[in-house]
């Protein structure tokens, strides 16, 4: 009979090296206790030690595996800074400039998306409109029980009196040479002290006239690095931000994380060099006991428990598409598109501009990020796509200098337009972010193929074989000789091209049909009302017609989409029972990649779906 002694005896040997004849016979025994132990359970006695952090590019999802749902945090952290001007975001050479050549484009796409929807073209006169643009200011409207159209408020950036409780930011470890967030000092009377630190949403609402500078380590899919943005000032940001979270939200002081191993979901757009980065990150300085990386994609179908799919990740900045037979991935389809609902809410605002009805106050999204909480508020609450004229009664907040939000009752028009631009990108203008620069992340290993048996350079006193250690002052991978780079190539094409093109391009006709009649949007977008018809339509439409293929089918979600790479990463961790892939502390902090044995570490491609089988039971 197994009990749950004897499996957690088994899951430690399985973690040892021991004879294959033995690691068959656990892994018997651990396949049989799966077949007889109820998912509660087993989420409950494996998923309490697991952290899953699932990384985007606006958002982290981070949380314990035998959680619902992960704490959705926006992924920047604001310092205090003394330099002028007062307030500045860190980020890349930010461009919001619109050229000549892009105006005209965007103009063009939108009158073939009026044309589709049966709505009037962009410079046509709405003369007989039934109603008026009147737009005006209504402090203190309040709508009854709408809380879309709540206002933000602006964040006190000052510390807590000392007899309150500790400040939010408690939780930097101090190995960086950051101070806490709460002084131990005496407050005089008079006297107030600034936070160092403020993270996720409150650092969003920080006030422009405030000395904090906003740092967003990850845009577009990449590291945010730029000859203003090093890469160990990236980092050091993406430290600071996890461990804030694991201190302040899911209460894991850095004593204790030893006794936790960690989950990567990582979005396909990475290259291996970030990755590996960010597992020095989680092992060394997090000090998570292990760790292993799951590409979203994977994770995904583990998510929403299939074994073969097209999966369509929309984010905030990045939109990425990979299929998946028999949960493992196919390199060969994987397509990248440079945008996300955080171009549909620019390319929101830009649409009630040319047509009148947004109101006269000072909105800038690039150096004002409370308005572009807005405007993802507004895109959510009021965007979907359907024929016709799409219009609602919102209030669109101001956010002026230090000042109480101001609303302005208005009637916002063309709400159907902007998710329209998925498929015409030309309207979204995603060009306004210049691409991260290359020339960083030549890796010195290929993560996705067998390369270990290159032959590296040793040192004369490595009497037990292993592969260098980390040279003082220098990165892990400076010694390691540098293999030829394959960047990951972004598409200039909509979404039903890019859906198509990764499907056909993994060339069996069987197993085309079942990928497109096996769709996955997940991401936020994928919340956007009337989707999900729209991509089947124009998916189908895109395919050529010398292909025997006549059905395109979307599967509905069965979890929040947003949330579905995240758990599919937590119930791998739960079901993984080989633990091959995973990382251990002192491994990667010795021997980076190469361990001693001659295992590599491998990512999602090459990983087996034998938990599959119990998913789908």
């Amino acid at each position: 009979m197994v009990t749950q002694n004897s499996i957690y005896t088994c899951q430690s040997l399985l973690s040892l090296s021991n004879p294959q004849p033995i690691r068959e016979f656990l892994l018997q025994l651990w396949q049989d206790y799966l077949k007889t132990v109820v998912p509660s359970q087993l989420i409950s006695e494996r998923g309490s030690n697991l952290v899953v952090i699932n990384i985007g590019s606006a958002n982290i999802r981070i949380g314990l595996a035998q959680q619902d749902t992960p704490f959705n945090i926006p992924h920047c952290v604001a310092r205090r800074t003394s330099q002028l001007p007062k307030r500045n975001v860190k980020d890349q050479m930010l461009n919001s400039q619109v050229t000549t050549a892009q105006h005209v484009e965007r103009e063009r796409a939108y009158d073939t998306i009026a044309s589709l929807l049966k709505i009037p073209f962009l410079d046509e006169e709405v003369a007989n409109n039934s109603f008026p643009r009147k737009m005006g200011r209504v402090d203190g409207y309040n709508p009854q029980n709408n809380r879309k159209d709540i206002a933000f408020s602006w964040t006190d950036v000052y510390e807590k009196e000392p007899t309150s409780s500790l400040a939010s930011g408690s939780g930097m470890n101090e190995s960086l040479g950051q101070p806490k967030s709460t002084d131990t000092k005496e407050f005089k009377s008079n006297e107030r002290k600034f936070r160092e630190f403020i993270y996720g949403e409150e650092a969003l609402r920080i006030s422009p006239t405030e000395p904090y500078c906003l740092h967003r380590p990850i845009r577009r899919g990449h590291f945010n690095v730029s000859q203003h943005y090093p890469v160990q000032q990236v980092l050091e940001d993406l430290y600071a931000i996890w461990d804030w979270i694991l201190t302040d939200k899911l209460h894991i002081p850095l004593s204790e994380r030893n006794l936790y191993s960690a989950i990567l979901v990582v979005p396909e757009t990475f290259d291996n060099r970030e990755i590996k980065e960010m597992l020095s990150i989680v092992l060394r300085d997090l000090r998570f006991s292990s760790a292993v990386v799951h590409q979203e994609g994977l994770a995904a179908v583990f998510g929403n428990g299939l074994s073969t799919a097209c999966i369509v990740n929309m984010g905030a900045q990045v939109t990425s598409i990979i299929c998946l037979e028999d949960g493992v991935a196919l390199p060969i389809s994987e397509k990248t598109l440079p945008f996300g609902g955080e171009d549909i809410s620019r390319c929101l605002l830009w649409t009630q501009r040319h047509h009148q009805t947004w109101p006269q106050i000072r909105t800038d999204i690039l150096m004002k990020p409370m308005d572009l909480i807005m405007l993802n508020k507004l895109k959510e609450s009021y965007c979907e796509i359907k024929e016709g004229e799409v219009d609602a009664v919102a209030v669109v907040h101001s956010y002026e200098d230090g000042m109480p939000a101001g609303s302005h009752k208005t009637r916002l028009t063309a709400l159907n337009v902007s998710p329209m631009g998925l498929f015409y990108p030309k309207l979204l203008v995603p060009d306004v972010y210049p691409p991260p620069p290359r020339s960083w992340y030549n890796d010195y290993e290929d993560m996705l193929e067998d390369t270990w048996h290159t032959e590296f350079p040793r040192r004369s006193d490595m009497s037990d074989g292993l592969y260098p250690s980390i040279n003082v002052g220098l990165s892990m991978w400076d010694s390691y000789p540098v293999l030829p780079n394959k960047p990951k190539k972004e598409e200039k094409v909509g979404l039903a091209e890019a859906i198509t093109s990764s499907i056909l391009a993994t060339g069996r006709i069987d197993l085309q049909r079942k990928l497109f009649c096996s769709i996955q949007l997940i991401g936020g977008v994928a919340l956007t009302g009337g989707l999900i018809p729209v991509v089947e339509e124009r998916v189908l439409h895109a395919i050529p017609s010398n292909e025997a293929i006549d059905m395109v089918e979307v599967l509905q979600s069965r979890t929040n989409p947003t949330f579905v790479s995240w758990k599919g990463g937590a119930i791998l961790g739960i079901l993984d029972f080989g633990r091959e892939a995973w990382i251990h502390r002192e491994d990667w902090i010795r021997n980076g990649i190469h361990i001693g044995s001659g295992r590599k570490y491998k990512d999602s491609y090459f990983l087996q779906a034998q938990p599959m089988c119990y998913i789908n039971s």
